[in-house]
C-alpha cells in the first residue's frame, strides 16, 4: 500500500512538471522578464509591462536624435517614439514641436519657424543637439553638438525590425497626406504586417480624426488614443465606447489614471500607456494601479522599479500584446 502511494505522488509530481515546462515553452522568450514581476500588479501580470521611451531616452540625451534612440534600446526600452512632423515638400520628420524655435540652431531663415514652412534640406542644416547641452550641463556630451533631425525613413533604416515604434501623428489636419506616406513607409520597411501581427508599431494621436484615416487605410493596425492633460478619469471614460470602435489603447495624462480608469480601459480591451512619467513615486503608483506600461524620459528608471533589469541582454524587448479573450471580441 505504501509503495503504491509513493508511486502516485510521484506520478503526479512528473505530470506537473511537464505541464509547467509545457507552460513555459509557451510563453517563450518574449514574456521571460516577467519572472520577475512588480509584486502590486495582481491580475496585471498576464500582461507584458510596457517601458516606452519619450522621445527616446530624452532624459540623458536630445530628444528624437538616434543618440537618444540609441541609448533608449541601450537601457531596454521596449519602445522607443517618434512625433511626426511633415516639411514642405511631404518628407515625415521625427520632430516633437511644430517649429524649429525651441530646439534648432543655426540660421534663422533654415531653423526657425514651421516645419511645415521648410524644405528638408533646410532641417538637416540645424543642429538640434546643442540646445541640450546648454539646458542640461549635467548630461552634456560634446557629441550632441550638431547632430540633425532624423527623417522617419532613415530611423527604419537604422533600426529595421530590432525595434519597436510608437509614433504620433503630430497636427495632422495641417499636413497633406500624413497618414498614407506614414502606412507606405510602414510598407516600405516591411512594418506593416509585424504591427498587424505583434504591434511592432503602435500609431497614436491626439486627433481622433488621424487615427480614423489609418483606420480607414488598414483597420487591422494597431492604434492608441491620446487625450489632452486638462482630460479627467470621468471624461475619458465617457469615450471609451467611441474609441474602442478603433483603437487597441488610450494614452492619457498620467494625472488622470485612477483605479476607475484602468478597469474602464480593461473592460473595454483598451491598453492603458499614460505620459510622461519620470519620478519613481508615480512610476510606483501607477504600475500598483496596473497601468500596462506607461511613457517616460528615463527608461532605466521604469525597468528598476517595474523589476527588469536594464540593458538589451539582460530584458529583450518586448511589444504590446492582445489577451486572448480581447483577440475573440476583436
Amino acid at each position: 500500500m505504501h509503495s503504491r502511494i509513493v508511486a502516485l505522488l510521484l506520478a503526479t509530481a512528473l505530470l506537473l512538471a511537464g505541464c509547467a515546462a509545457a507552460r513555459s515553452g509557451e510563453l517563450g522568450t518574449a514574456t521571460t522578464a516577467l519572472d520577475t514581476p512588480v509584486a502590486t500588479r495582481g491580475a496585471q501580470a498576464a500582461r507584458p509591462f510596457l517601458t516606452i521611451a519619450h522621445r527616446g531616452a530624452s532624459g540623458s540625451a536630445p530628444e528624437h536624435t538616434i543618440a537618444s534612440y540609441d541609448l533608449a534600446l541601450e537601457l531596454g526600452a521596449d519602445y522607443i517614439e517618434q512625433d511626426l512632423q511633415q516639411t514642405s515638400d511631404g518628407v515625415l520628420v521625427a520632430l516633437h514641436d511644430e517649429t524649429l524655435d525651441r530646439t534648432g540652431r543655426g540660421s534663422a531663415e533654415n531653423c526657425t519657424g514651421l516645419v511645415r514652412t521648410k524644405t528638408l534640406a533646410q532641417i538637416k542644416t540645424c543642429d538640434v543637439g546643442s540646445w541640450f547641452n546648454d539646458t542640461y550641463p549635467r548630461y552634456a556630451r560634446p557629441e550632441y553638438a550638431g547632430l540633425r533631425i532624423p527623417t522617419l525613413e532613415e530611423v527604419f533604416q537604422r533600426y529595421g525590425d530590432r525595434a519597436n515604434y510608437y509614433i504620433e501623428t503630430k497636427s495632422p489636419e495641417r499636413a497633406d497626406r500624413m497618414e498614407e506616406r506614414l502606412v507606405a513607409l510602414l510598407d516600405r520597411y516591411g512594418l506593416r504586417a509585424p504591427s498587424i501581427v505583434r504591434r511592432q508599431v503602435l500609431i497614436q494621436s491626439f486627433s481622433p480624426a488621424s487615427l480614423r484615416r489609418v483606420h480607414a487605410l488598414d483597420p487591422a493596425l494597431p492604434l492608441v488614443q491620446l487625450f489632452y492633460g486638462e482630460e479627467t478619469s470621468r471624461t475619458i471614460q465617457a469615450g471609451l465606447a467611441q474609441v474602442a470602435d478603433y483603437a487597441v489603447g488610450i494614452g492619457p495624462s498620467k494625472d488622470a489614471v485612477d483605479a476607475a480608469l484602468v478597469a474602464a480601459a480593461r473592460t473595454r480591451c483598451l491598453d492603458l500607456h499614460p505620459y510622461t512619467v519620470n519620478e519613481r513615486p508615480e512610476m510606483q503608483r501607477l504600475i500598483a494601479l496596473g497601468v500596462d506600461g506607461m511613457f517616460t524620459n528615463f527608461p532605466r528608471e521604469l525597468n528598476e522599479i517595474a523589476g527588469r533589469a536594464s540593458g538589451p541582454a539582460a530584458t529583450p524587448a518586448r511589444a504590446a500584446t492582445t489577451p486572448a479573450a480581447c483577440q475573440r471580441r476583436r
